[in-house]
């Protein structure tokens, strides 16, 4: 059977990689490609660039993946001191296809920026820096290290039917995370301190997304899902 096509957007950052050095390129964390393979899927690394939203015909499940924060204009707000690594081609180039994705009733899942981009391209709003609203560091305890916290899925759900409804320790890496929520989003799971950590469509089609890092666990059951979907 063929496997479904799902697009992963990426970054575009330098890197230094074999014999080069701060060259450009498009980029993605392999863990991505590892789980959407493993759950079934045929993975497609999208760059920001061109008119990637025209693409949407053309797959069959769409990622959002991780990245930098998000331009704060974007919710009406003015940058945080600490708000960084913006990229508005990114955003321009996400927000679209997002867009086309949802029109088109792909089914979706955003991670760490992914939740961001959704809640803000439906109406919301996000904190800039979370550690002034929590009083710790433990979502994103150091650069380069992911922290390991629990989150408790909502019952009745989708995510609670994939992850089940008692709390589990993920791997994160987020110093934003949703303030005003979007109309027609809920809240699938939060964190000890209230932090809203997955929120899903009230209606449709597969439409989930997680402030954690799926692609750092052990368990697919995120990706596995969005394959069935497909």
């Amino acid at each position: 059977m063929q496997r479904p096509v799902i697009g992963i957007t990426s970054y575009v950052e330098p890197a230094t990689f074999t014999v080069w050095e701060g060259m450009t390129v498009a980029l993605l964390p392999y863990m991505y490609v590892e789980q959407v393979v493993r759950a079934g899927g045929q993975p497609v690394v999208l760059p920001p660039a061109g008119d990637p939203a025209s693409l949407v015909g053309g797959l069959d499940g769409l990622i959002l993946a991780g990245g930098g924060d998000i331009d704060p204009a974007r919710y009406g707000a003015e940058p945080h001191e600490r708000t960084g690594y913006v990229r508005e081609f990114r955003d321009e180039a996400e927000f679209s296809l997002m867009t086309a994705a949802l029109e088109a009733g792909l089914p979706y899942l955003g991670i760490c920026r992914g939740l961001q981009v959704l809640n803000v391209a439906l109406g919301g709003s996000l904190h800039q820096h979370l550690p002034d609203v929590v009083g710790h560091t433990e979502h994103s305890p150091e650069p380069g290290r992911f922290g390991h916290l629990p989150v408790t899925p909502a019952p009745g759900t989708r995510l609670s039917k994939v992850l089940g409804t008692d709390p589990l320790t993920v791997p994160h890496y987020h110093h934003q995370a949703i303030d005003r929520l979007a109309p027609g989003l809920t809240v699938a799971a939060t964190a000890e301190d209230g932090t809203i950590e997955a929120v899903e469509l009230d209606s449709g089609p597969f439409t989930m997304a997680v402030q954690w890092h799926p692609e750092a666990a052990e368990d697919g059951a995120l990706f596995e899902a969005l394959v069935a979907a497909c």
